[in-house]
């Protein structure tokens, strides 16, 4: 009969925290930026031509300095995530 072998990880305090903070810092990253592309896009459309593309320029900068940021955190929050997610344990079952 084959064997079957599982690999589950219990996670510790800590790493509950940080499993946790990667979640929430990822659902905040997403509203800041879906509000921030809701409140600019009713100021880049008025204006001359000069104010528009300035406008989208701004929106670029923006857009960028929020998607680093997002990246940034989610390096760091997942690489504590990694890091804290408990010791490897198998389990060997008959397979059915």
């Amino acid at each position: 009969m084959p064997v079957v072998q599982r690999e589950i990880r219990k996670r510790g305090f800590f790493g509950h925290v940080f499993k946790w903070l990667f979640i929430i810092f990822n659902i905040l990253m997403l509203l800041w930026l879906v509000g921030y592309w809701s409140q600019i896009s009713g100021m880049i459309g008025h204006g001359s031509d000069a104010e528009k593309a300035g406008g989208a320029i701004g929106a670029a900068i923006g857009t960028s300095m929020l998607l680093f940021f997002w990246v940034a955190g989610d390096i760091i929050l997942g690489l504590f995530t990694l890091l804290t997610r408990g010791k490897r344990i198998l389990i060997t079952e008959d397979a059915r």
